[in-house]
């Protein structure tokens, strides 16, 4: 079983948001329509269920008719440690493309590397690295 898999509902951007994360972390994304799942709450088109599996796991779809679109507030989607040092400032340079650095990535005084920022969909990281 998986560890803790964040499940975003985005306003209508679903596909191009897993598909840009996919972009980022690499793996495969799965994504199914309203019209696939049988539902009816929203558009055929629109993204009902979808997957990123990869090194990076996140789930997602487009909210449904009264449903609440992602908005984070006070806590950060953390990648501290998640991946090589090379890897995390890669992805950390990807995900602000489009969105905004809070506080770059850096060494910090007591020897560790971190940074944050809020990417194009309004999802915030932490990421960072040991040494």
């Amino acid at each position: 079983m998986a560890g803790l898999i964040p499940y975003l509902l985005f306003p209508g951007s679903a596909a191009e948001a897993l598909s840009f994360y996919a972009s980022v972390f690499g793996g495969e994304t799965r994504l199914f329509t309203y019209a696939e799942a049988g539902r009816a709450d929203g558009p055929g088109d629109a993204i009902a269920h979808g997957m990123l599996d990869g090194p990076i796991e996140l789930a997602g779809a487009d909210a449904a008719a009264g449903e609440s679109t992602v908005s984070v507030n006070g806590m950060f989607f953390s990648l501290l440690g998640a991946a090589e040092p090379e890897t995390l400032a890669a992805w950390f340079d990807a995900l602000a493309e489009g969105g905004s650095i809070i506080d770059p990535l850096q060494k910090r005084p007591w020897g560790d590397h971190d940074g944050t920022l809020v990417d194009r969909f309004g999802v915030p990281w932490l990421i960072g690295y040991q040494g």
